[in-house]
Protein backbone atom coordinates (compact mmCIF):
# COMPACT_ATOMS: atom_id res chain seq x y z
CA UNK A 1 0.00 0.00 0.00
CA UNK A 2 1.37 3.04 -0.96
CA UNK A 3 1.48 6.39 0.80
CA UNK A 4 -1.04 8.00 -0.49
CA UNK A 5 -3.38 5.37 -0.02
CA UNK A 6 -2.21 5.30 3.96
CA UNK A 7 -3.12 8.92 4.06
CA UNK A 8 -6.38 8.39 2.49
CA UNK A 9 -7.11 5.39 4.87
CA UNK A 10 -6.38 8.08 7.59
CA UNK A 11 -8.63 10.13 6.08
CA UNK A 12 -11.86 7.99 5.20
CA UNK A 13 -13.39 8.41 8.57
CA UNK A 14 -13.66 12.21 9.09
CA UNK A 15 -14.13 12.42 4.83
CA UNK A 16 -17.08 10.00 4.38
CA UNK A 17 -18.37 8.53 8.06
CA UNK A 18 -19.88 7.83 10.03
CA UNK A 19 -21.96 5.68 7.31
CA UNK A 20 -21.19 4.20 4.15
CA UNK A 21 -23.90 2.29 1.95
CA UNK A 22 -22.48 -0.26 -0.32
CA UNK A 23 -24.95 -2.19 -3.04
CA UNK A 24 -24.14 -5.24 -3.88
CA UNK A 25 -22.05 -6.20 -1.21
CA UNK A 26 -22.21 -9.49 0.05
CA UNK A 27 -20.16 -11.04 -2.56
CA UNK A 28 -17.27 -9.44 -4.68
CA UNK A 29 -16.87 -6.12 -5.33
CA UNK A 30 -19.08 -5.12 -2.95
CA UNK A 31 -17.71 -7.35 -0.07
CA UNK A 32 -14.52 -5.86 -0.63
CA UNK A 33 -15.59 -2.72 -0.40
CA UNK A 34 -17.39 -3.43 2.96
CA UNK A 35 -14.28 -4.65 4.24
CA UNK A 36 -11.82 -1.83 3.25
CA UNK A 37 -14.38 0.81 4.64
CA UNK A 38 -14.89 -1.23 8.36
CA UNK A 39 -11.28 -1.44 8.29
CA UNK A 40 -10.93 2.29 7.85
CA UNK A 41 -13.68 2.52 11.09
CA UNK A 42 -16.64 3.47 8.83
CA UNK A 43 -20.05 1.91 9.77
CA UNK A 44 -21.33 -0.15 6.70
CA UNK A 45 -24.68 -0.54 5.18
CA UNK A 46 -24.73 -4.04 3.67
CA UNK A 47 -27.84 -3.98 0.71
CA UNK A 48 -27.93 -7.06 -1.20
CA UNK A 49 -30.79 -9.26 -2.43
CA UNK A 50 -29.43 -11.99 -1.18
CA UNK A 51 -30.73 -11.65 2.26
CA UNK A 52 -28.89 -14.08 3.79
CA UNK A 53 -25.62 -13.09 2.28
CA UNK A 54 -25.85 -9.60 3.24
CA UNK A 55 -26.57 -10.53 6.81
CA UNK A 56 -23.26 -13.01 6.93
CA UNK A 57 -21.25 -9.87 5.56
CA UNK A 58 -22.50 -7.40 8.40
CA UNK A 59 -22.15 -9.77 11.08
CA UNK A 60 -18.79 -10.90 9.98
CA UNK A 61 -17.96 -7.23 9.97
CA UNK A 62 -19.74 -6.38 13.44
CA UNK A 63 -17.33 -9.90 14.83
CA UNK A 64 -14.53 -7.71 13.78
CA UNK A 65 -16.09 -4.57 16.17
CA UNK A 66 -17.22 -2.44 13.27
CA UNK A 67 -20.42 -1.08 12.90
CA UNK A 68 -22.67 -3.18 9.58
CA UNK A 69 -26.67 -3.69 9.04
CA UNK A 70 -28.02 -5.56 6.41
CA UNK A 71 -30.66 -4.44 4.27
CA UNK A 72 -32.38 -7.10 1.70
CA UNK A 73 -33.74 -5.72 -1.36
CA UNK A 74 -33.27 -6.21 -4.81
CA UNK A 75 -32.36 -3.42 -6.30
CA UNK A 76 -34.54 -4.74 -9.89
CA UNK A 77 -37.86 -3.83 -7.86
CA UNK A 78 -39.29 -0.54 -8.71
CA UNK A 79 -39.69 0.14 -5.46
CA UNK A 80 -36.49 -0.97 -4.10
CA UNK A 81 -35.22 2.50 -3.67
CA UNK A 82 -37.56 4.12 -1.82
CA UNK A 83 -37.98 1.37 0.68
CA UNK A 84 -34.21 1.93 0.72
CA UNK A 85 -34.09 5.41 1.62
CA UNK A 86 -36.23 5.20 4.21
CA UNK A 87 -34.65 2.82 5.90
CA UNK A 88 -31.71 4.61 6.05
CA UNK A 89 -33.59 8.29 6.49
CA UNK A 90 -32.70 8.49 10.30
CA UNK A 91 -28.63 7.65 9.40
CA UNK A 92 -25.70 9.87 8.56
CA UNK A 93 -24.59 8.00 5.51
CA UNK A 94 -21.62 10.18 3.83
CA UNK A 95 -20.96 7.86 1.21
CA UNK A 96 -22.43 5.81 -1.80
CA UNK A 97 -20.87 3.00 -3.24
CA UNK A 98 -23.51 1.72 -6.03
CA UNK A 99 -21.57 -1.58 -7.13
CA UNK A 100 -24.84 -3.53 -7.68
CA UNK A 101 -25.21 -4.49 -11.25
CA UNK A 102 -26.38 -7.06 -13.76
CA UNK A 103 -24.52 -8.58 -16.67
CA UNK A 104 -25.12 -11.06 -18.78
CA UNK A 105 -23.02 -12.19 -21.97
CA UNK A 106 -23.84 -13.58 -25.05
CA UNK A 107 -24.63 -12.28 -28.82
CA UNK A 108 -27.08 -9.16 -28.02
CA UNK A 109 -29.60 -10.54 -30.22
CA UNK A 110 -30.21 -13.92 -28.18
CA UNK A 111 -30.95 -12.08 -25.17
CA UNK A 112 -34.94 -11.31 -24.42
CA UNK A 113 -35.78 -8.00 -24.30
CA UNK A 114 -36.96 -8.59 -20.44
CA UNK A 115 -33.60 -9.23 -20.22
CA UNK A 116 -31.93 -6.31 -21.66
CA UNK A 117 -34.33 -3.83 -19.97
CA UNK A 118 -33.49 -5.59 -16.69
CA UNK A 119 -29.64 -4.83 -17.11
CA UNK A 120 -30.84 -1.03 -17.70
CA UNK A 121 -33.09 -1.16 -14.84
CA UNK A 122 -30.52 -2.37 -12.41
CA UNK A 123 -27.46 -0.40 -13.61
CA UNK A 124 -28.82 3.15 -14.76
CA UNK A 125 -32.16 3.64 -13.74
CA UNK A 126 -31.43 2.41 -9.69
CA UNK A 127 -28.37 3.90 -10.20
CA UNK A 128 -29.70 7.02 -11.05
CA UNK A 129 -32.37 7.26 -8.79
CA UNK A 130 -29.85 6.50 -5.53
CA UNK A 131 -27.38 8.96 -6.98
CA UNK A 132 -30.23 11.81 -7.32
CA UNK A 133 -31.53 10.82 -4.05
CA UNK A 134 -28.13 10.80 -2.03
CA UNK A 135 -26.87 14.09 -3.31
CA UNK A 136 -28.67 16.54 -1.51
CA UNK A 137 -28.04 14.53 1.83
CA UNK A 138 -24.46 14.89 0.83
CA UNK A 139 -24.87 18.18 -0.08
CA UNK A 140 -26.44 19.24 3.33
CA UNK A 141 -23.24 17.28 5.08
CA UNK A 142 -20.54 19.40 3.39
CA UNK A 143 -18.59 16.69 2.56
CA UNK A 144 -19.35 12.68 1.39
CA UNK A 145 -18.34 10.92 -1.25
CA UNK A 146 -19.96 9.01 -4.37
CA UNK A 147 -18.67 6.12 -6.37
CA UNK A 148 -20.07 4.66 -9.09
CA UNK A 149 -18.76 1.11 -10.37
CA UNK A 150 -18.27 1.20 -14.40
CA UNK A 151 -16.30 -0.92 -16.43
CA UNK A 152 -13.40 -0.78 -18.83
CA UNK A 153 -15.93 -2.13 -21.03
CA UNK A 154 -17.15 0.64 -21.67
CA UNK A 155 -14.55 2.52 -23.26
CA UNK A 156 -15.40 1.37 -26.66
CA UNK A 157 -18.18 -1.16 -28.29
CA UNK A 158 -17.72 -4.70 -26.37
CA UNK A 159 -19.37 -7.44 -28.80
CA UNK A 160 -21.15 -10.38 -26.38
CA UNK A 161 -21.63 -7.68 -23.70
CA UNK A 162 -23.18 -5.00 -25.50
CA UNK A 163 -26.41 -4.32 -23.48
CA UNK A 164 -23.67 -3.91 -20.21
CA UNK A 165 -21.17 -2.13 -21.78
CA UNK A 166 -23.71 0.78 -22.94
CA UNK A 167 -25.11 0.72 -19.33
CA UNK A 168 -21.45 0.92 -17.82
CA UNK A 169 -20.72 4.26 -20.22
CA UNK A 170 -24.04 5.85 -19.29
CA UNK A 171 -22.65 5.48 -15.51
CA UNK A 172 -19.09 6.40 -15.91
CA UNK A 173 -19.85 10.01 -17.59
CA UNK A 174 -22.63 10.47 -15.30
CA UNK A 175 -19.66 10.04 -12.73
CA UNK A 176 -17.40 12.36 -14.62
CA UNK A 177 -19.96 14.92 -14.92
CA UNK A 178 -20.88 14.56 -11.71
CA UNK A 179 -17.44 14.75 -10.16
CA UNK A 180 -17.03 18.68 -11.58
CA UNK A 181 -20.93 19.22 -10.71
CA UNK A 182 -20.39 18.72 -7.21
CA UNK A 183 -16.86 19.92 -6.27
CA UNK A 184 -17.68 22.93 -5.03
CA UNK A 185 -19.97 20.79 -2.22
CA UNK A 186 -17.19 18.85 -1.15
CA UNK A 187 -18.88 15.77 -2.31
CA UNK A 188 -16.42 13.55 -3.99
CA UNK A 189 -17.50 11.53 -7.34
CA UNK A 190 -15.67 8.93 -9.29
CA UNK A 191 -16.14 6.65 -11.51
CA UNK A 192 -14.57 2.94 -11.01
CA UNK A 193 -13.76 1.07 -14.56
CA UNK A 194 -12.08 -2.47 -13.77
CA UNK A 195 -11.49 -4.94 -15.77
CA UNK A 196 -11.34 -8.63 -15.54
CA UNK A 197 -11.80 -9.07 -11.72
CA UNK A 198 -12.14 -12.77 -10.04
CA UNK A 199 -15.45 -11.83 -8.90
CA UNK A 200 -18.02 -14.57 -8.22
CA UNK A 201 -20.24 -13.26 -10.83
CA UNK A 202 -16.81 -13.41 -13.45
CA UNK A 203 -15.99 -16.50 -12.50
CA UNK A 204 -19.72 -18.12 -13.02
CA UNK A 205 -19.16 -16.72 -16.63
CA UNK A 206 -16.59 -19.28 -17.06
CA UNK A 207 -14.16 -17.63 -19.36
CA UNK A 208 -11.73 -19.20 -21.41
CA UNK A 209 -7.49 -18.02 -20.65
CA UNK A 210 -6.72 -16.24 -23.16
CA UNK A 211 -5.75 -11.82 -23.72
CA UNK A 212 -8.85 -10.85 -21.59
CA UNK A 213 -8.13 -12.95 -18.71
CA UNK A 214 -4.01 -12.08 -18.77
CA UNK A 215 -4.43 -9.11 -16.17
CA UNK A 216 -6.97 -10.10 -14.14
CA UNK A 217 -6.88 -8.85 -10.46
CA UNK A 218 -8.46 -9.37 -7.00
CA UNK A 219 -11.55 -7.41 -5.81
CA UNK A 220 -9.23 -6.32 -2.52
CA UNK A 221 -6.10 -4.57 -4.74
CA UNK A 222 -8.78 -2.79 -6.83
CA UNK A 223 -10.53 -1.16 -3.63
CA UNK A 224 -7.28 0.83 -1.83
CA UNK A 225 -6.71 2.30 -5.42
CA UNK A 226 -10.74 3.72 -5.14
CA UNK A 227 -9.80 5.41 -2.16
CA UNK A 228 -6.43 6.84 -2.97
CA UNK A 229 -7.60 8.55 -5.87
CA UNK A 230 -11.46 9.47 -5.42
CA UNK A 231 -11.43 13.14 -4.82
CA UNK A 232 -8.41 13.86 -7.66
CA UNK A 233 -9.73 12.47 -10.70
CA UNK A 234 -12.99 11.67 -12.29
CA UNK A 235 -12.71 8.38 -13.51
CA UNK A 236 -9.89 5.64 -12.20
CA UNK A 237 -9.28 2.42 -14.51
CA UNK A 238 -7.24 0.03 -11.28
CA UNK A 239 -4.72 -1.91 -12.21
CA UNK A 240 -1.12 -0.90 -13.70
CA UNK A 241 -1.42 -3.23 -17.11
CA UNK A 242 -4.81 -2.38 -17.53
CA UNK A 243 -4.30 1.24 -17.47
CA UNK A 244 -0.99 0.46 -20.06
CA UNK A 245 -3.67 -1.81 -21.92
CA UNK A 246 -5.84 1.77 -22.15
CA UNK A 247 -3.04 3.65 -23.22
CA UNK A 248 -2.37 0.92 -26.04
CA UNK A 249 -5.98 1.06 -27.37
CA UNK A 250 -6.53 4.52 -27.19
CA UNK A 251 -4.18 4.99 -30.05
CA UNK A 252 -5.91 2.59 -32.50
CA UNK A 253 -8.30 4.01 -34.88
CA UNK A 254 -11.64 2.93 -33.27
CA UNK A 255 -13.08 0.80 -35.74
CA UNK A 256 -9.99 -1.45 -35.28
CA UNK A 257 -10.27 -0.99 -31.64
CA UNK A 258 -13.87 -2.34 -31.36
CA UNK A 259 -13.00 -5.41 -34.13
CA UNK A 260 -9.55 -6.72 -31.47
CA UNK A 261 -12.23 -6.33 -28.50
CA UNK A 262 -14.87 -8.71 -30.28
CA UNK A 263 -11.88 -10.73 -31.04
CA UNK A 264 -10.86 -11.28 -27.25
CA UNK A 265 -14.28 -11.48 -26.27
CA UNK A 266 -14.84 -14.00 -28.80
CA UNK A 267 -11.92 -15.84 -27.69
CA UNK A 268 -12.92 -15.64 -23.84
CA UNK A 269 -16.43 -17.13 -24.61
CA UNK A 270 -16.05 -19.18 -27.66
CA UNK A 271 -19.35 -20.73 -26.89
Amino acid sequence: MDTGTVWRMNDLEATYGPWALVTGAAIGFGEAYADFLAAAGIGVLVVDRDGDGAEETASRLRQTGAEAQAFEIDLADAEAVDRLLADTADLDVGLLVANAAASFVGPFVDRSIETLRAEIDVNVSTTLTLVHAFIPRLRRRGRGGIVLMSSQSSRRGSPLVANYAATKAYIGILAESLWDELATDGVDVMAVLPGSTRTPGWESSSPHEGLGTSNVMEPEDVIPEVFAALGSQPSLVPGEANRANEELMAGFDRTDAVRMVGQVMREMYPD
